[in-house]
């Protein structure tokens, strides 16, 4: 059975090492350092999203991160699916299906107008995940800035 818990301030160096795992299927940077100070802001400002450690069997297998932007487009707060992460055993057993429902409960229960989300391109079972649970290839490009001093 598959349950989710809020993530508490007692929890990030639980969840730390499960997001150095996620990091580096990709080779994504990460300071855990930087990363233990974002997640006390996060925790501590409901305003900014929510997380949830993620149970199987009473086990902690992942997480999963929604952060909250406000849309005039969209008419008010939208979320983005941050990050989801399940370990290399509890992939492929249908408990990222279950995390989506969630999700998309929650969303439905904090009145979220849409939900964003990113998938690299060679994360094909993720994306095959995200397309069965009804998301769609938006037909925008998603671009970053990243602020440096002019």
């Amino acid at each position: 059975m598959t349950t989710f818990k809020p993530l508490q301030k007692t929890n990030i160096d639980i969840i730390l090492p499960m997001m150095q795992d996620f990091y580096a299927i990709d080779g994504y940077p990460i300071d855990v350092e930087i990363s233990r100070n974002l997640f006390e802001e996060f925790i501590a400002n409901e305003k900014l999203g929510r997380a949830w450690l993620i149970y199987f069997e009473d086990e902690i297998v992942g997480y999963v991160i929604l952060t909250f932007v406000f849309s005039f487009e969209y008419k008010g707060t939208i979320a983005f699916l941050d990050e989801l992460y399940l370990n290399e055993k509890s992939r492929g057993k249908g408990i990222g299906k279950q995390v989506v429902d969630f999700i998309h409960q929650e969303a439905i229960e904090l009145s979220l107008k849409i939900i964003y989300l990113e998938v690299e391109g060679h994360n094909e079972m993720a994306q095959k995940l995200y397309l069965a649970k009804d998301f769609v290839v938006h037909n925008r490009k998603l671009m970053k800035l990243v602020p440096k001093p002019l």
